[in-house]
């Protein structure tokens, strides 16, 4: 089902709502005890595969309508943002990260320091990166399409931040207090706060060098892949 804006919408809605139902405490525990907890990994990672992609090819194919013509100057706002987003992505995924799935075991068996690396920044990374990703993309493309689905990874990573803090600390207890004392959801929230220190040797320098090569990667294939120049 391509080629509408109800598909569009019902591919996002899938996406996005199949993250906060398959992890809610009730249906993934419940889902865990009949199929076993590998068999659930496979079935949420089959069910968000499946709904990405499916997403992606319904953004494509879906009727453009224009919303808003963006000013030249917002035009800049990836270029600069997306260097960041970047770098927190690449760090977040060759960093131990007690906020992914399965990651709950490195608080509960004491075997992860909280803090570390990334996370003394904040301990959201990933939704970080995308979430910048999502809005600074969204405000400059100004049409329908863009906003259910940027709108959509939007919502997911900002609320999904929320969700996943709430669901730890219930599913840790006292296990997650250290996380929550030493890091922050806010960018250098716990730094400020003083709570912690930016832990620059956990983060080392390949870690932001290869998410710039990540950052120039893409501003190279983007005219490519996606049709148009991301410089303005």
């Amino acid at each position: 089902m391509l080629g509408t804006m109800n598909a569009l919408i019902a591919a996002t809605a899938l996406f996005v709502g199949g993250h906060f139902l398959l992890s809610s405490a009730a249906l993934r525990g419940a889902l865990i005890a009949r199929l076993g907890d590998n068999m659930f990994r496979g079935l949420y990672s089959l069910v968000m595969l499946g709904s990405f992609t499916w997403m992606l090819f319904a953004y494509g194919a879906a009727p453009y309508a224009a919303l808003w013509v963006t000013p030249i100057g917002l035009y800049w706002l990836p270029v600069i943002v997306m260097p960041f987003a970047a770098i927190l992505i690449v760090a977040s995924l060759t960093t131990p990260n007690p906020t992914m799935v399965g990651g709950e075991r490195l608080l509960a068996d004491g075997t992860g320091a909280p803090a570390v690396g990334i996370f003394s920044i904040t301990r959201h990374p990933m939704l970080w990166g995308t979430g910048l990703w999502a809005v600074s993309h969204l405000l400059v493309n100004g049409d329908l399409p863009s906003l259910v689905l940027m709108g959509g990874i939007a919502v997911l990573s900002f609320a999904g931040m929320v969700h996943i803090d709430s669901r730890r600390e219930a599913a840790l207890g006292a296990a997650w207090g250290p996380m929550k004392l030493t890091t922050s959801r806010l960018p250098f929230g716990a730094v400020l706060a003083g709570r912690t220190k930016v832990d620059w040797h956990g983060i080392g320098w390949w870690r932001p060098l290869l998410g710039l090569v990540l950052y120039l990667g893409l501003m190279h294939i983007h005219i490519y892949a996606f049709g148009v120049s991301p410089l303005p």
